[in-house]
């Protein structure tokens, strides 16, 4: 049967979640067509309309969150989890899985959803509700590339020029003290990139040609001790929701930082034995984090300032950075700590935090919550494929790596509970961090 998924007039983003009435999820990609000059059914005005199942058919991975490109005059659509590949319109996968897949039908003014019935029992539409992909920018960013502005400009970011290397672009964004400027500079930085990427002039990366900052800075911030900090309510008035966001906007802002000072401070990373350096997607997948960060941050910072309050209006910590200074020697262990116990951490600690703003009825706090929760199971998987893709390249074990490195590195200990669902979705099994001894007391 054909269900109407609306007007084609509607679908204005790349890509939508179709939730129908059985409780069966959808991923809807609209791209660019590939040979407009012979178009098809699912195509219409220069964009091609895909439909495939919204979970991976390997382990259920956010088909929404996946990197697409082009292969063999065909649309890939790569899981963001452990990137299964699929052919958006087949299903077929190199990997030999596949997925499902439906067909789209855009020839008159809706876009249709072919969608397979079993004996007869009726499939409606429940809603079309699109993915989040856009920053929420105070200032856009210039449209026209060759207008940018100029660096004497006062309240505008300073762009870089179309020379610059990766690793020239990832310290001018850490050096950058301007929350607003850093995620502007962020997504532009991404933008660009996976632009120049599919191009015939890909961005020079500038190995160790430049150095990060140790400490990046931050403007009228007033940072104190975590220990410190005052402590929030559990989430139920106003006031408590306020601190609790304002703290999250605190760990994304610093999060855009990590995943661009990994990029840069290990541009020059060998492996042992096999003395591999990090290929390109290394860069692509941290940046792509830290793109996700910004993205976080602006939401974040949109709804304190629709509560009446604003980021800045608390102070903050810095324990996330001190993590950061601890492992900037070592690539496994600045993934183990900051990627595979923090961010994993948070896989944690979400679910009770959105329950927290669902039970204060505050449905746009939950909203922007649940995307940044569905972000960051990506974001464990990151660390998890690069930690493993080093230590395969070394011939150790990535579980006992990670193991010595926080016995090392992590003041503390490992503590549940913890969210072993989302943890094993992103590559995390319990060998991993269950019953991880204390490390020893360090003598006076």
């Amino acid at each position: 049967m054909k269900i109407n998924c609306g007007p084609l007039t509607g679908f204005t983003q790349a890509r939508y979640v179709i939730h129908l009435s059985t409780g069966k999820r959808l991923v809807l990609f609209r791209l660019p067509a590939i040979d407009p000059a012979s178009p098809k059914p699912n195509e219409a005005q220069g964009w091609s309309y895909f439909a495939m199942e919204a979970e991976c058919p390997h382990a259920g991975g956010p088909m929404q969150d996946s990197t697409v490109d082009i292969e063999d005059s065909a649309y890939v659509a790569s899981c963001p989890w452990h990137a299964y590949d699929f052919n958006v319109e087949t299903g077929e996968s190199s990997l030999g899985l596949k997925a499902c897949t439906f067909p789209i039908d855009v020839t008159g003014e809706s876009v249709l959803l072919e969608f397979p019935v079993d004996d007869g029992h009726p499939v409606s539409l429940a809603k079309v509700e699109p993915v989040s992909e856009k920053v929420k920018l105070k200032h856009g960013r210039p449209s026209d590339k060759s207008a940018k502005p100029k660096r004497e400009e006062p309240g505008m970011a300073n762009y870089l020029d179309d020379t610059a290397t990766f690793c020239e672009w990832a310290v001018h964004i850490l050096n950058t003290g301007n929350p607003e400027h850093k995620i502007e500079l962020t997504t532009h930085f991404y933008s660009i990139f996976t632009e120049r990427e599919s191009s015939s002039s890909p961005m020079e990366l500038g190995r160790g040609t430049v150095t990060p900052p140790d400490y990046p800075p931050r403007e009228q911030m007033e940072i104190i001790r975590a220990g410190e900090m005052p402590r929030s309510s559990k989430g139920g008035s106003q006031k408590g929701r306020i601190m609790i966001l304002h703290a999250l906007a605190n760990i994304e802002l610093w999060a855009i930082d990590l995943a661009i000072d990994i990029c840069v401070r290990f541009a020059t990373f060998h492996t042992d034995k096999s003395s591999q350096e990090l290929p390109r997607t290394f860069f692509h997948d941290w940046l792509k984090v830290a793109n996700d960060e910004a993205k976080h941050f602006s939401l974040l910072r949109t709804r304190l300032e629709e509560l009446g309050s604003y980021y800045g209006a608390l102070p903050v910590h810095h324990t996330l950075w001190t993590s950061a200074l601890d492992t900037k020697d070592d690539l496994r262990a600045r993934i183990s700590i900051i990627a595979l116990v923090h961010e994993a951490r948070g896989l944690d600690v979400n679910p009770v935090t959105i329950q927290k703003f669902r039970n204060a009825n505050d449905r746009e706090s939950v909203d922007t919550l649940e995307i940044i929760h569905n972000d960051e199971i990506t974001h464990v998987t990151t660390g998890h494929r690069w930690l493993t893709w080093i230590c395969d390249q070394e011939g150790i074990d990535p579980v006992q790596v990670f193991r010595t490195n926080v016995i090392k590195h992590f003041k503390g200990v490992l503590k549940g509970p913890f969210n072993e669902e989302a943890r094993l979705q992103a590559g995390m099994d319990k060998r991993y961090y269950g019953d991880i001894p204390r490390p020893p007391i360090r003598a006076a």
